[in-house]
């Protein structure tokens, strides 16, 4: 799919990854983009659309598909972080929203943007979702990891659905970046402005899965090692 044109809806678009989105959206040729995020006048980027959209509401996912019946690109970028150990009992709870957030959120969105995208002559859903959906650290991701993961199973089953319509999809996995969520981890982290650049770019050459950096591509190898590296080389 190529951007020049097109009309993309970034979620979580007003912070981070989301509004980098924007940015390289913009930069690359889109004709709209629509910058959606709970609060739109948290959204300070001249040049996009902003719209109110909490992924978590069914609501407000169906009232947008409505009202916006032009989109060509769908960016599931909206996440919620959280830590702590799986055997806390509070986690229950921090599960469920992590959930409702990080995979079904997006599944809903593509359920509801499907068909507009499906009038269009070329269309594409990116998800946006980590490295670790593959791995976990122990004590600290497990119910953030267990979230990404089901969002990973969920991409390639729509990418299967979607192939019939013609809309592409593609899962952007990426460890660690500069953004607030991730602002107390220690350790090197990418710029999302350039994991932006390389979604876009990995879109328009029609890949259908991105390891955006050397830490995803290092994770990634790990399952297949011996022992993998989910057994507990992380810890």
């Amino acid at each position: 799919m190529k951007i020049q044109g097109s009309v993309a809806l970034v979620t979580g678009a007003n912070r981070g990854l989301g509004s980098a989105f924007a940015r390289a959206l913009l930069a690359a040729g889109a004709a709209k983009v629509y910058a959606a995020a709970r609060d739109p006048s948290t959204i300070t980027l001249e040049g996009v659309v902003p719209v109110r959209l909490d992924v978590t509401r069914p609501d407000q996912i169906e009232a947008l598909a409505r009202e916006l019946g032009d989109v060509t690109l769908l960016i599931n970028n909206a996440g919620i972080g959280g830590s702590g150990p799986v055997l806390d009992p509070m986690v229950i709870d921090r599960l469920h929203q992590q959930f409702e957030t990080n995979a079904i959120g997006p599944l809903r969105m593509v359920q509801a943007f499907a068909p507009t995208m499906a009038t269009q002559s070329s269309s594409a859903v990116i998800n946006v979702i980590s490295a670790l959906s593959w791995a976990t650290l122990p004590g600290i991701t497990g119910s953030y990891s267990a979230s990404k993961a089901a969002a990973w199973a969920l991409s390639n089953a729509m990418r299967q659905e979607l192939k019939a319509q013609g809309t592409e999809v593609l899962s952007l996995h990426v460890a660690f970046m500069d953004t607030d969520m991730a602002r107390g981890v220690p350790g090197p982290k990418s710029s999302p402005d350039e994991i932006a650049r390389l979604a876009i770019a990995a879109l328009e050459a029609g890949k259908s899965e991105l390891l955006a950096d050397e830490v995803t591509r290092s994770v990634h190898a790990g399952l297949t090692a011996e022992p993998p590296m989910y057994l507990g080389m992380l810890g």
